[in-house]
């Protein structure tokens, strides 16, 4: 049985606005980029332990998965068999900011 895949509040601006910066120079692969890390984010339903954990923080619970140049972390709930995405971070960025997101 699969994970139930959820998006944050902050995953879904982070969404918006890579889609934005990227459709400043090409509308159509902004949208398609878009979808594609939406795609990759919901593929953690089926495998959700497939990411490591995040190395800045010091818990089991908070893991990420690389795609392209962007991390996408996520808070992993075994007993509620949830995958909460809490950000799309540009690589480029640093550490990602987390806060409790649910």
């Amino acid at each position: 049985m699969d994970y139930q895949v959820i998006l944050s509040f902050p995953a879904r601006s982070d969404i918006q606005n890579i889609v934005h910066y990227i459709s400043l120079y090409n509308q159509e692969q902004a949208w398609r980029f878009g979808l594609f890390l939406i795609q990759q984010a919901r593929s953690l339903g089926q495998f959700p332990s497939r990411g490591g954990v995040v190395p800045e923080f010091d818990d089991e619970s908070i893991r990420e998965i690389f795609v392209k140049a962007y991390r996408i972390v996520y808070r992993l709930d075994r007993n509620k068999r949830t995958v909460e995405i809490i950000r799309f971070w540009h690589a480029a960025r640093g550490t990602p900011v987390v806060s409790d997101c649910s």
